[in-house]
């Protein structure tokens, strides 16, 4: 008998779904390389250390925007991406420790005093460093045993911070900026859509007791 043709959104799944994880990392990280380059070749402008620091932070809040994304998408009847979902929210920790040790290494000194300073009086660093305290337990928890230590339930509560976090980057970004263009705002438009997204799922009855997805 002959089998039915698979349709062309099950013949993509099934070529992302033996699609190794390590090509994401690798491609990820080329941005950081880049802007490094950037930085050590004197390319970045002016004020290189303030561009270094702005353009890793952007990117993590790319990589944050697009691991938020992952699951609209498939709800949306996108491609199903949840297996790189981990990368994508590691990536834009990692870029988000770079912009942060850029602030503390080289723009700020390390000036302890300093630093406390900015972080009490500048409301855009304090709200950098809230994003910061969050995604250092996402981060740590973005993997199996620690899903299997905690449960599926109290995990889920955990990396449900995670739209808190990508609230208080976007509201970090904006207000480390003199002047509002059409980029930021759209940063802006994406986190406000996605977190829309998730209250519609929730009010819809979407959050059923599903296997907890990780990426």
């Amino acid at each position: 008998m002959k089998q039915p043709k698979a349709s062309p959104r099950r013949a993509a799944q099934r070529v992302i779904g033996t699609f190794p994880r390590w090509p994401v990392y690798l491609v990820g990280a080329l941005p950081g390389v880049w802007t490094f380059w950037l930085a050590v070749s004197d390319q970045l402008g002016a004020d290189p250390v303030k561009t270094l620091e702005h353009m890793l932070g952007l990117w993590a809040l790319r990589f944050l925007i697009a691991s938020l994304a992952v699951t609209p998408l498939r709800r949306l009847g996108g491609p199903n991406l949840v297996r790189f979902r981990r990368a994508l929210g590691l990536l834009a920790f990692f870029y988000a420790c770079a912009h942060l040790l850029t602030w503390i290494v080289l723009d700020r000194g390390p000036d302890l005093t300093a630093i406390l300073g900015d972080i009490v009086k500048r409301p855009y660093i304090t709200l950098g460093m809230a994003t910061f305290a969050i995604l250092v337990p996402l981060a740590w928890t973005s993997n199996a045993r620690a899903i299997k230590r905690m449960g599926g339930a109290a995990w889920q509560r955990l990396h449900r911070w995670v739209y808190l976090a990508a609230v208080l980057a976007i509201a970090h970004y904006l207000l480390s900026l003199k002047s509002w263009t059409l980029e930021p705002l759209a940063y802006a438009a994406a986190v406000a859509a996605l977190l829309l997204f998730r209250v519609f799922s929730s009010v819809r009855g979407n959050r059923s007791p599903k296997p907890v997805e990780t990426g």
